[in-house]
């Protein structure tokens, strides 16, 4: 056999070896890649706790709220004042829409934009106002289990 067929069969082997490789997982847990946007039609919205006023929703991405690292998408309508609150957990945020202005105790106000990036320390009290017209939509991830207690109860 010619080395150019024997070269070209090799790659014809490791090209179907990478696709059956990816077509399933093959690491712990079995768990698949993911991926969402704030606009598709299958995410299950749900109420934010009472802590909030009516019209906040929340959408569990990946994980169990209850347990440590779930992700959500956290959504207000524009307009819409986030009371006084903290959390147990440490939280990651990017903004997918809007523009959010949050303010934590302490530390002055940050307009957050579509893209942008923010840290919440584990129980420091904050607020937030989402500034447009169209609704806010934070994708966050919690270290811990998700809660929320209102910042008049002591952290």
């Amino acid at each position: 056999m010619s080395e150019q067929r024997l070269s070209w069969q090799r790659a014809l082997a490791a090209c179907l070896f990478c696709i059956t490789a990816n077509a399933a997982p093959t690491w712990a847990g079995g768990e698949p890649a993911l991926s969402r946007t704030a606009t598709d039609a299958d995410l299950a919205w749900g109420p934010c706790p009472d802590v909030f006023p009516a019209g906040c929703q929340i959408a569990v991405l990946h994980g169990d709220p209850a347990q440590p690292n779930a992700d959500i998408f956290f959504k207000v309508p524009g307009r819409y004042d986030i009371p006084h609150h903290w959390h147990s957990s440490a939280e990651r945020m990017v903004l997918v829409s809007g523009e959010l202005h949050v303010t934590y105790d302490g530390q002055p106000t940050v307009a957050l934009k579509p893209g942008m990036y923010a840290y919440g320390p584990a129980k420091a009290p904050h607020r937030a106002q989402c500034r447009s017209t169209e609704p806010c939509v934070l994708f966050i991830a919690f270290e811990g289990p998700v809660d929320v207690q209102t910042a008049v109860q002591k952290p």
